[in-house]
C-alpha cells in the first residue's frame, strides 16, 4: 500500500511538472508557428509573401549573416586562444584570468556597446580628456557592421572558451606524455594531437558564438539602428513598433526565418563535430602545463593587454562619461560632477521603477524555477535515457532560439485575454515574467541536475525503505546534498535576467521598464551620460553578482560556475 502511494505521489508530481514544461516549451513555439503558416498564401498580396519579397529582408538577412560570421571568427581567435593559454600552459593566477575573460559575457550587450562608443568618436569624454579626439563631425567607427561583429565576437569569445577548456581538461596526460618521451616538440604536441583531439569542441563553440550573435539584439540595435544597418532582430523590433496592417504575420515570418537560420547552424555543428569527434575518457588530475620558459611573463602581458582593451579600457570610457556634465567635453577637476548619478538615482522616478521592476523579475524568475527545478531534476532522472534526452532537449528549446523570437511568440500567445479567465496580460509585467521562466529554466536546470545526477542513490534508497515518500525524499535528503547549486542555479537566472534586454524589449509597457530597457531607452533618446551612469551601477552588479558565485564555487560540481578554476 504505501509503495502504491508512493507511485502516485511521484506520477502526480510528474504529470504537474510536465505539463508546466508544456506550456512554458512547447505552446509559445506552436502559437508562433501557427501564426506563420497562416500568411503563408499563395496570394501575393499576403503579408508573409510580402515580407519575403521585400528587399529590405533580404538586406537584413545578409547582415545578419555577415556580422554574425565575422563576430564568430572574431569569437574563435579570442576564445580558443585564451582557452589554449590559460588551460595548458603555466601562466600565474590561472583563476583571475579565467574569470576577466568570462565578465564580458555576464555584461548585458547594451552596455558593452555603450561603453565603446564612449570609447571612440569626437563626443567620446576620454579621448577629449587626453586631448585625442578626432575632429568633430568625424564618424565614430562603432556604428558600422564591423563595429557590430566586433562586439559581438567580444561577447561570444567566452562561449568558445567555454567550450574549447572542458574538452582541454579531459585530454588523456598519458597520450601527451608519450609523445614527450617520444621527444616530440611542444609545437608538435600541439598541432598532432592537441588541435586533432579539441577539433569537435571548437567546431561546437563557433557554432554556438555564431547562434548567439544572430540573435543578439542589444549590440545591434545601439550600433546598427542610427545608422539604419539593420539585422534581423533589429528589423523585427522596427516592424513591430511601427505595428501596420498583417504586422503578426510580418514580424511571425521574420521570427520563423531567424530559427531556421538558427536551426540550421545546429545541424551543421553536429555534422561536423560527428566528422571530427573522438571520444575522450575521464578527466585530468591536473592542469597540463606546457612550460612557457622565457615567454610566461610576455604571454602574460599579451593576455593581460588583451583585456586591458576589450574590458577594462572600454568601462574606463564609460566610467568617465558618467562623470562629464555632456558628451564631448573633458574630465578634469572643472567638469567632474556626479549630477548624472543624482539625477537618474533621485530625480528620476523611472529609475527606481526599472531596478524595481528589474530585482522583482529576476528575483521572482529565481525563487519559481528554483523551486521547480529541484522535482524536475528528480523526475528526469527517473526516465528512460531516450525519454530523458526528449525532455530535456524541450527545455533547452526556448533558451536556444533567439529572444527576440521567444518574445514575438509570447506576444502571440497572450494578445488576447486568457480563456475562461478573460483576463489579459498582455502589456503588464506577468507576460515579462513568462517569458523568463521560459527562456531561463534550462540555466537553472543544469547545474541542480549536475549535482543530483552525481549523487549516491544509497542514499535515497534508505530513506525509502525507511518509510520516507518522494516529497520527504526530496525536501530532507535530496535538497540538503544539493543546496550548493540550488542556490548557484537561482544566482545564476538572478545574474543573466536582472540585465536581461532582448526579451523584454519588445514585451515592456509603460510602468513597467527593465534596466535593460531603461539603458537602451535613454541611448536612443539621447541621454548618454545618463545611461551611461546607469551602466556603471549594472556592471557593480554584475560582478557583486559573480563574486557571490565564486563564493559558493568549492562546494559546487565542477563546471557550474564557468569561471570558477575546478582543476
Amino acid at each position: 500500500m504505501y509503495l502504491r502511494n508512493t507511485d502516485s505521489q511521484l506520477r502526480w508530481l510528474s504529470l504537474s511538472i510536465f505539463l508546466l514544461i508544456a506550456l512554458l516549451s512547447l505552446l509559445p513555439s506552436a502559437r508562433l508557428i501557427v501564426e506563420a503558416l497562416k500568411g503563408v498564401q499563395f496570394d501575393v498580396q499576403s503579408p508573409f509573401s510580402e515580407i519575403m519579397r521585400s528587399s529590405q529582408t533580404w538586406t537584413a538577412f545578409r547582415n545578419s549573416f555577415y556580422t554574425s560570421g565575422l563576430g564568430t571568427l572574431i569569437a574563435v581567435v579570442l576564445g580558443a586562444g585564451f582557452a589554449f593559454i590559460v588551460t595548458l600552459t603555466n601562466i600565474r593566477a590561472r583563476a583571475i584570468w579565467v574569470f576577466l575573460f568570462m565578465l564580458p559575457m555576464m555584461i548585458p550587450p547594451q552596455v558593452t556597446a555603450l561603453s565603446w562608443l564612449q570609447l571612440f568618436g569626437p563626443a567620446s569624454p576620454i579621448l577629449n580628456t587626453f586631448g585625442i579626439a578626432p575632429a568633430l563631425g568625424s564618424p565614430n567607427p562603432m556604428y558600422s557592421a564591423e563595429g557590430i561583429a566586433l562586439l559581438l565576437g567580444i561577447q561570444n569569445a567566452p562561449l568558445v572558451f567555454l567550450a574549447l577548456r572542458t574538452q582541454l581538461l579531459c585530454l588523456p596526460q598519458d597520450l601527451i606524455e608519450a609523445a614527450k618521451v617520444a621527444r616530440a616538440s611542444q609545437e608538435a604536441i600541439w598541432i598532432d594531437i592537441i588541435l586533432p583531439l579539441t577539433r569537435g569542441a571548437l567546431i561546437a563553440g563557433a557554432a554556438l558564438a555564431f547562434v548567439s550573435s544572430l540573435g543578439n539584439f542589444g549590440i545591434p540595435a545601439m550600433l546598427g539602428i542610427p545608422v539604419n544597418y539593420l539585422v534581423l532582430p533589429t528589423l523585427i523590433y522596427q516592424k513591430m513598433a511601427g505595428f501596420g496592417q498583417g504586422m503578426l504575420s510580418e514580424v511571425a515570418g521574420l521570427s520563423m526565418l531567424i530559427s531556421f537560420l538558427v536551426l540550421g547552424g545546429m545541424i551543421l555543428q553536429q555534422w561536423l563535430q560527428q566528422r571530427s569527434e573522438y571520444a575522450l575518457v575521464g578527466h585530468s588530475s591536473s592542469h597540463m602545463s606546457f612550460r612557457l620558459g622565457k615567454w610566461r611573463t610576455p604571454t602574460e602581458g599579451a593576455l593581460g593587454l588583451i583585456l586591458l582593451m576589450i574590458l577594462v579600457v572600454p568601462c574606463i570610457a564609460l566610467v568617465v562619461s558618467s562623470f562629464v556634465p555632456a558628451l564631448g567635453m573633458p574630465l578634469n577637476s572643472q567638469t567632474f560632477t556626479v549630477s548624472a548619478y543624482i539625477e537618474m538615482l533621485a530625480n528620476q522616478g523611472v529609475t527606481a521603477r526599472a531596478f524595481s521592476n528589474s530585482l522583482l523579475l529576476a528575483g521572482a524568475a529565481s525563487v519559481v524555477l528554483m523551486c521547480l527545478c529541484l522535482p524536475l531534476s528528480y523526475i528526469l532522472l527517473k526516465l528512460p535515457l531516450k525519454a530523458r534526452i526528449l525532455a530535456t532537449s524541450l527545455i533547452e528549446v526556448p533558451y536556444a532560439i533567439p529572444g527576440i523570437v521567444l518574445a514575438i511568440a509570447f506576444i502571440l500567445l497572450f494578445a488576447r485575454p486568457l480563456p475562461i479567465l478573460g483576463v489579459s496580460i498582455y502589456g503588464s509585467m506577468s507576460i515579462i515574467f513568462l517569458a523568463y521562466l521560459s527562456c531561463f529554466l534550462s540555466v537553472c536546470l543544469k547545474p541542480i541536475y549536475s549535482a543530483m545526477s552525481q549523487m549516491d542513490k544509497a542514499l535515497e534508497e534508505a530513506a525509502q525503505l525507511a518509510g520516507a515518500n518522494a516529497i520527504q525524499r526530496l525536501v530532507h535528503i535530496i535538497l540538503p546534498l544539493t543546496a550548493p547549486a540550488f542556490f548557484a542555479g537561482a544566482i545564476l537566472v538572478f545574474l543573466i535576467s536582472v540585465n536581461e534586454l532582448t526579451v523584454s524589449a519588445l514585451l515592456w509597457s509603460a510602468g513597467n521598464e527593465t534596466l535593460g530597457v531603461l539603458i537602451f531607452n535613454l541611448d536612443e533618446s539621447g541621454d548618454t551620460v545618463l545611461a551611461s551612469a546607469i551602466s556603471v551601477l549594472v556592471v557593480l552588479l554584475v560582478a557583486a553578482l559573480m563574486a557571490c558565485l565564486s563564493l559558493l564555487a568549492p562546494r559546487l560540481p565542477k563546471g557550474v560556475i564557468p569561471w570558477h578554476d575546478s582543476v
